[in-house]
């Protein structure tokens, strides 16, 4: 039986690249292109009769120069003229935000104000419900969905075909926008080093404990002397309401039943592929929107929610 030939395509680097038009630039390059060309052309027309060359080259050149570097140019992935104008979004927003959903509060007239008052933060998530939906901003809803990686480059070429096709056949079922978010975490081995080692103690034969501590030695050995990272990949399912008509909350509750009727939908498709999926519940999500905000920072699980009561255990070992 003969080998399919293997699955080769062209994916280009950036999906969203603009189209080109004429030259191999796009349309926003002609457009900055022809308005910096126009401008020193009106230039040289109204003042070639009252200014040497030289001088009209000194103003013109420059000119040009900036505009096919903005048109031309990129940094860190934007072309230069949305870097040039998220740089100066960036430089006009308040840089101190605070948690204040209903607005900060001007001080009152007789108090002297040093500097600005710090603006709200207005987060995408407004609240996590009990059943892992999160309600988002804008009045939609949406879930996360954890799944794990498998190794592609290690099948056959008959295995990659079957599981080129099996995720297609997901993605044209997909009756909404869906996002597939990839991101690195740091990873601690502390809790599988101290597994390792209880096991230890436990095993039938001392040989296999001799290897279990040795190996417990290794991941100590490298937890300490090497920053692990580990892989994490999220899909996120949203819908939004098709109409504002009734309750707010009742149209949040149907949102709901649907996008996690198709993250169990996910589940059962991403199965087959032979990955591990799960619906995250309210205190993953809430975990992994922390670690998001905040990578690298000490977050633990099961967080206490606004509205209850915070009680501690002293443990004493006399």
């Amino acid at each position: 039986m003969n080998e399919p030939e293997p699955l080769i395509t062209n994916i280009p680097a950036d999906l969203a690249q603009p189209d080109k038009i004429a030259y191999g630039l796009n349309f926003r390059q002609i457009l900055i292109t022809t308005l910096t060309g126009g401008i020193a052309a009106a230039i040289y027309y109204l003042f070639h009769h009252l200014l040497p060359v030289v001088i009209l080259a000194a103003i013109v050149l420059p000119l040009v120069t900036l505009g096919l570097t903005i048109a031309l140019g990129r940094r860190d992935g934007l072309s230069l003229d949305r870097f040039a104008l998220a740089a100066l979004l960036h430089a006009r927003t308040h840089k101190r935000l605070v948690c204040a959903p209903e607005g900060v509060v001007e001080p009152p007239r007789w108090c002297r104000l040093r500097g600005k008052l710090p603006a709200p933060l207005r987060l995408p998530v407004r609240a996590v419900r009990t059943d892992g939906a999160l309600e988002l901003a804008d009045g939609g809803v949406a879930v996360l969905v954890e799944t794990s990686t498998l190794s592609f480059h290690l099948r056959t070429t008959g295995e990659q075909a079957a599981l080129v096709g099996a995720f297609g056949r997901w993605l044209n079922s997909l009756e909404a926008p869906v996002q597939i978010l990839t991101r690195a975490r740091p990873a601690d081995l502390s809790d599988l080093v101290e597994t390792v080692e209880q096991q230890a103690q436990v095993l039938p034969h001392p040989a296999l404990a001799a290897a279990a501590r040795e190996h417990a030695r290794y991941l100590a050995e490298l937890n300490s002397s090497r920053e692990l990272l580990t892989r994490q990949v999220l899909v996120v399912l949203r819908d939004h309401p098709a109409s504002n008509q009734g309750r707010r909350s009742v149209r949040r509750d149907a949102s709901a039943a649907v996008v996690l009727q198709r993250a169990a939908d996910t589940e059962r498709s991403l199965a087959a592929l032979g990955i591990a999926t799960r619906v995250l519940d309210a205190d993953y999500a809430s975990q992994t929107l922390a670690e998001c905000l905040d990578p690298g920072g000490q977050h633990p699980l099961g967080q206490a929610l606004p509205d209850e009561l915070i009680t501690s255990t002293i443990r004493s070992t006399s």
